[in-house]
């Protein structure tokens, strides 16, 4: 009887929580243990996208819905390339980042946006910026074009 009641106790105080996580409890013979839902694993992704020979390179490291760094690579065939690193969030299957880079020898920032569908990144565009800190950034997140120009592969990561 007394098990009964520890365990009423137990699941009623885990119902009148607070919290709106989902807790799961698992009940033995001899106590009764609270389990806590498993946070969000890091994973790594990459992509690239081959545009005749251009290469285009993205890998970026996933918690729940933070990008919390990655790495993006422009290599335009005879032109100086741009590597850097961005940050961002995704928005349902959008990801808005900021891209810091070097290119021709000088740092830069600009704000970029992949629609990702399946296991492809699709490059985003539209009207931009010049921030006062000389960050470009999109003017109307709103009006972004997604037209298949810049398509990124999800490959193996090196």
């Amino acid at each position: 009887m007394k098990k009964i009641f520890l365990t009423a106790a137990v699941v009623a105080s885990i119902l009148v929580s607070c919290k709106k996580e989902e807790v799961k409890t698992e009940t033995t013979s001899e106590t009764t243990e609270v389990v806590a839902p498993a946070e969000a694993v890091a994973t790594t992704e990459c992509y690239q996208g081959i545009i005749k020979k251009d290469t285009i390179s993205l890998s970026i490291d996933i918690k729940g819905t933070e990008v919390s760094s990655g790495k993006l690579s422009y290599k335009f065939f005879e032109k100086d390339k741009n590597e850097g690193t961005i940050k961002g969030t995704m928005s349902g299957d959008t990801l808005f980042a900021n891209y810091t880079f070097n290119s021709e020898g000088q740092s830069s920032e600009r704000e970029v946006v992949f629609l990702k569908k399946g296991n492809i990144f699709i490059e985003g565009y539209g009207d931009v910026t010049d921030g006062s800190n000389g960050k470009v950034t999109f003017k109307d997140k709103k009006k972004l074009f997604f037209d298949s120009k810049i398509v990124l592969m999800k490959v193996d990561c090196k």
